[in-house]
């Protein structure tokens, strides 16, 4: 599909990514954006504001009711708390990332699913992350919820073919956004225009994957051999940081 004369609905756009959703999507000339986020007073002015909060079923059902006429939905919105599996203090922080990031998409694939029929088919872009693909214990239950969603990001594109949906996910390392400025301190971040260009791209090209950035790249490559190549400097990491190696005379 062609993002010139659109209709898209963009989740997550109070901030970050969102926001350079809408601009760009401005800028290639879609006829309407709407621009989505539990704050709308956290909108820059661009697009056709939304309130939404994709873990409410009565504020996703008003916005499919409301935006009956998109072909796009890129579902950008999500939460990421930092996790481990264990050592979190309580199960909150997984269940937040589980309700929004896995079941807050499959809530908005499934209530849009007709709008896009409807339409002739269109698109659907999930925002998926790099550790779809394996296990940081130090961001766990994040990477869980994200191959959750990556799973589910399979599985609608097989169930929406009959209607000519395209079903696009996208993987990414950290990008140079609010969500990530403490979690990736000093590390390399990718330009979030560069990466939303590159979803656009792809939707207009009918790929049904993006692999933002060389790491991303990487790291899908090694998945025959993860246990070889991706988990050995994980666990080494790991070790170093909650369980160093105590002075030899310590316990003398």
């Amino acid at each position: 599909m062609q993002i010139a004369d659109s209709v898209a609905l963009v989740t997550g756009a109070g901030r970050g990514l969102g926001q350079v959703f809408v601009q760009e999507l401005t800028r290639r000339g879609a006829k309407t954006v709407y621009a989505a986020a539990r704050d709308p007073a956290r909108l820059d002015g661009s697009g056709i504001a939304v309130g939404l909060d994709i873990t409410k079923p009565e504020q996703v059902a008003a916005a499919a009711e409301r935006c009956a006429d998109v072909n796009l939905l890129i579902n950008n919105a999500g939460v990421m708390t930092s996790s481990p599996f264990l050592a979190a203090p309580t199960m909150d922080g997984a269940r937040l990332e589980i309700e929004t990031n896995y079941l807050g998409t499959l809530a908005m694939c499934r209530a849009f699913a007709p709008a896009l029929a409807a339409n002739h088919g269109g698109a659907i872009v999930n925002l998926l992350s790099v550790t779809s693909f394996f296990t940081n214990p130090d961001n766990g239950s994040y990477g869980a919820s994200k191959a959750a969603e990556w799973s589910l990001t399979n599985g609608v594109r097989i169930e929406l073919a009959h209607q000519g949906t395209l079903v696009v996910g996208v993987h990414a390392g950290f990008i140079d956004t609010e969500m990530v400025t403490e979690l990736a301190r000093g590390l390399p971040k990718l330009d979030p225009l560069d990466v939303v260009r590159q979803i656009l791209d792809a939707v207009e090209a009918n790929q049904v994957e993006v692999l933002a950035g060389e790491r991303t790249r990487r790291v899908k490559s090694q998945l025959p051999d993860d246990h070889e190549k991706i988990y050995p400097a994980i666990q080494a990491r790991w070790d170093a940081e909650h369980w160093p190696a105590q002075d030899p005379g310590a316990a003398n």
